[in-house]
């Protein structure tokens, strides 16, 4: 949620931006941003932006942070236009009761972040099906050995299998919309496997390796041979 204050602030330097009143504006800007050319920079940021109304304006970003007593706010806007999307950026310093502008940016969208970010199966590389395969493959090891482990004898510390079951280790995440890979080996997650996106953001599919499931899977008839009580062992001998 953007504080209201914080949203006009952003929405007022656009509206002046779209406006082409770049006066206010190189009055607002921080003198460690300032290029020499600043009114050309604001000239061509305007030009992006037709002089309409746009037909949609969402939030699509927010960031406060405080660093040295010095407060700031990054709003991140997506404008919709009959024949363009757009990307507005404001970020605005606060400090000893003066605020400045550090940051401003006006960006072409070839579509709809939100369209742009859609997780669809059509197009893909064998990279991306690979992935999601060894993630629902990790998924159906990592409930198949807990089902088995709750069902089975175990003589001490069943809870620990459990647990150990249920967490992946190391990760291999994949950006959907980028194809963008990272691998983490110190890394863990639960049931092995993951898939999130955040709001307007792209889905990041995520695979570990079950060792858990695994370890139980090829234990489990020795857990069970030592879960049977000596007397029981020796009577079937």
């Amino acid at each position: 949620m953007v504080p209201p204050a914080d949203q006009q602030t952003a929405t007022h330097y656009i509206d002046l931006l779209r406006q082409h009143q770049f006066d206010p504006i190189e009055k607002d800007i921080d003198p460690s941003i300032r290029p020499p050319n600043m009114h050309d920079v604001l000239v061509h940021m305007a030009a992006e932006m037709p002089p309409q109304n746009p037909v949609s304006v969402k939030v699509i970003g927010f960031n406060r942070s405080i660093v040295n007593g010095v407060g700031s706010t990054n709003v991140t806007f997506e404008y919709q236009y009959p024949d363009r999307w757009l990307m507005a950026n404001v970020a605005i310093k606060k400090a000893n009761g003066v605020s400045t502008i550090i940051g401003l940016n006006v960006n072409p969208l070839p579509q709809s972040l939100e369209a742009s970010h859609q997780f669809t199966l059509g197009g893909k590389t064998a990279v991306y099906y690979g992935v999601l395969a060894l993630a629902a493959l990790a998924v159906i090891v990592t409930f198949f050995a807990l089902v088995l482990c709750v069902r089975t004898r175990i003589a001490k510390r069943k809870w620990l299998w459990i647990i150990f079951i249920l967490v992946g280790f190391g990760k291999f995440s994949l950006n959907w919309t980028t194809g963008h890979w990272v691998f983490m080996l110190l890394s863990i997650q639960l049931f092995s496997a993951s898939a999130f996106s955040q709001m307007y953001g792209p889905w990041i599919v995520s695979v570990s390796f079950p060792l858990g499931a695994v370890c139980f899977l090829v234990r489990r008839k020795h857990l069970i041979a030592h879960s049977i009580p000596p007397a029981l062992q020796q009577a079937r001998r």
